[in-house]
């Protein structure tokens, strides 16, 4: 089968790359926030697909995650998923570029950290340079203004 490679796909392949990052997660109401290194390699999947590996933390608070980041013509979406070792949801990723070509966010839905309900949740992941990179998550408040949760800051290693 074969398949037209959009602007969008070669969007995504600026992804592609080794990265370390800083995060910072807040993990429940009025609690500090938890800050933590990582890092996270992304490869290209035929030009149209971008599969992220990564992890952080030590010892027993150690992570692992994985990442597909795609674009579907046919929805006029990008699509990915992401699953990660300390959570059992399979996050489906459904999102739009903004007009100016640098922040992809992708709408989602998972359970609400604190009463396990179902949320509305939006990665927005920003193009800062050729070289760097943020992730910012974010759930949907009941007052229906979007919360921050967590922000990584990624730079290129490689």
């Amino acid at each position: 089968m074969q398949v037209e490679i959009t602007e969008q796909h070669k969007w995504l392949q600026q992804l592609v790359g080794r990265w370390a990052f800083d995060m910072s997660c807040v993990m429940g109401p009025d609690q500090e926030p938890e800050k933590s290194t990582g890092a996270e390699t992304l490869i290209a999947l035929g030009g149209l697909w971008v599969i992220g590996e990564g992890g952080g933390g030590e010892g027993d608070q150690a992570w692992a995650s994985r990442l597909t980041l795609g674009y579907d013509p046919a929805q006029q979406r990008f699509v990915g998923t992401f699953v990660a070792s300390m959570m059992t949801h399979l996050w489906l990723y459904n999102g739009t570029l903004d007009d100016a070509g640098t922040t992809l966010t992708l709408d989602t839905e998972g359970p609400n950290m604190t009463d396990g309900r179902m949320a509305k949740y939006q990665d927005l992941y920003t193009i800062t340079g050729p070289d760097g990179r943020t992730l910012t998550s974010r759930m949907l408040g009941p007052d229906g203004e979007w919360v921050e949760f967590m922000t990584a800051t990624y730079r290129r290693v490689g």
